[in-house]
C-alpha cells in the first residue's frame, strides 16, 4: 500500500530525524564555543579540538563529519529551550557520520542515487539557500559536492525535507 491517503502525500518528517535505523553511526561531541548555533538537519566539521563546528565559507568536502540529528536533548538553558531548533555553543551536539537522515533541500529537486551539494557561502540569487544546509544543484563555488553522500529517493515534500544517506564516515 502506497504512503498515500485521500490523495494525500505524507511528509518525509523533520529536518534532522534519522529516517532509518540500520547502518547508523552517531556521534556525541560538544559544539565549538563561538560556533554559529547549528540547526537540526545541518551539516558540521570537526575541529582539530574534538569539538563539532558549523559550516563556514572556507569549508572544504574533506571536512564534512556530518548532519545534526533532532535527538532528545536536555536543556542546560530555561530560556533557550523554547527558542532552539538545534544545537548552541557548548551544547552536546548529536552528529550522524553514517546512515539516513531527513534534511533540508533548498535548490533543486533530488533524484535518487544523485549528487548532494552543501552550501557553504550565501548567493542572493538563491534566497532560499542556507549556509550549511544542503542543495541538489551545484552552484558554483557556493556549494561543494559531498562525495560520500547521495539523495536517497528522489522525494522532496512540500516543505523541503529529503532524504539523505551518508554512505562512509568521512572523520574518525
Amino acid at each position: 500500500m502506497p504512503g498515500a491517503v485521500i490523495g494525500k502525500v505524507l511528509n518525509l518528517g523533520y529536518a534532522g530525524g534519522v529516517s532509518r535505523g540500520d547502518d547508523t553511526i552517531i556521534t556525541n561531541r560538544v559544539l565549538k564555543a563561538g560556533s554559529n548555533n547549528v540547526a537540526f538537519g545541518d551539516a558540521v566539521i570537526l575541529q582539530a579540538d574534538n569539538t563539532w563546528g558549523s559550516i563556514t565559507g572556507a569549508s572544504t568536502a574533506a571536512e564534512f563529519a556530518g548532519v545534526a540529528v533532532r535527538e532528545v536533548k536536555q536543556s542546560v538553558n530555561y530560556l533557550a529551550q523554547a527558542t532552539s531548533a538545534g544545537y548552541v555553543g557548548n551544547d552536546p551536539t548529536d552528529v550522524i557520520e553514517r546512515g539516513s537522515v531527513t534534511v533540508f533541500c533548498n535548490n533543486g529537486t533530488p533524484t535518487a542515487g544523485g549528487a548532494v551539494f552543501l552550501r557553504i557561502l550565501a548567493n542572493v540569487a538563491i534566497p532560499n539557500g542556507k549556509v550549511g544546509q544542503f542543495e541538489a544543484v551545484a552552484d558554483g563555488t557556493n556549494t561543494i559536492e559531498i562525495t560520500n553522500a547521495k539523495w536517497k529517493t528522489g522525494k522532496l515534500d512540500a516543505n523541503k525535507i529529503a532524504e539523505l544517506t551518508i554512505l562512509t564516515r568521512n572523520m574518525p
